[in-house]
């Protein structure tokens, strides 16, 4: 019932994933959602961030973000990043993760996506076939609320822990030190 919200694989963060295990599995382009994946919403990227991005291109991997955010907000953020993006996505609609497929030049069996929203993030990769990766949301200790989609998101994970089928479907992608 709730396989289209599941995702392929789920991460501590950005930095838990293998990316060269996704490169040895054929995988030629990331695409990443922005706020609380990559960067505390409305912040700049750390260092690391930008690191990253360095290195996923040195991997040979192409990059795009798709992220729900005006221009603005997306150019400001990539301000040492060079990625393609897209802006107002209007995730979870599958128009533009089709879109980002096109601007990549790879087919959904070539990209993976990047997200921390079971509902627009991986919801919308799913139901385009394109494999997702969930990370856990990025906040800060002193917050202590949240909101009701992310406390929905606790059950379908609750049920996502026992659906040993759907679990992994990338293999070992997960780095050693940092897996689940």
């Amino acid at each position: 019932m709730f396989k289209v919200l599941y995702p392929y694989e789920y991460a501590d963060n950005v930095f838990a994933i293998d990316y060269h295990a996704l490169l040895s599995k054929g995988y030629k382009g990331i695409i990443f959602d922005i706020d609380n994946t990559l960067a505390h919403h409305g912040e700049d990227p750390t260092e690391e961030v930008d690191n990253l991005f360095v290195e996923l291109h040195n991997l040979g991997l192409k990059s795009l973000l798709l992220s729900n955010n005006c221009k603005e907000r997306i150019l400001s953020f990539m301000r040492n990043i060079d990625s393609l993006y897209i802006a107002e996505a209007d995730k979870p609609n599958v128009a533009s993760y089709y879109k980002a497929l096109d601007i990549l030049g790879l087919s959904k069996d070539e990209v993976v996506f990047v997200g921390d929203q079971v509902f627009t993030d991986i919801y919308g990769a799913n139901k385009c076939g394109i494999p997702s990766i969930l990370v856990k949301y990025m906040r800060y200790d002193s917050e202590t609320k949240i909101g009701i989609r992310r406390t929905l998101e606790k059950v379908i994970l609750w049920f996502y822990g026992f659906s040993r089928r759907y679990q992994h479907r990338l293999g070992s992608i997960c780095k050693k030190e940092a897996s689940n």
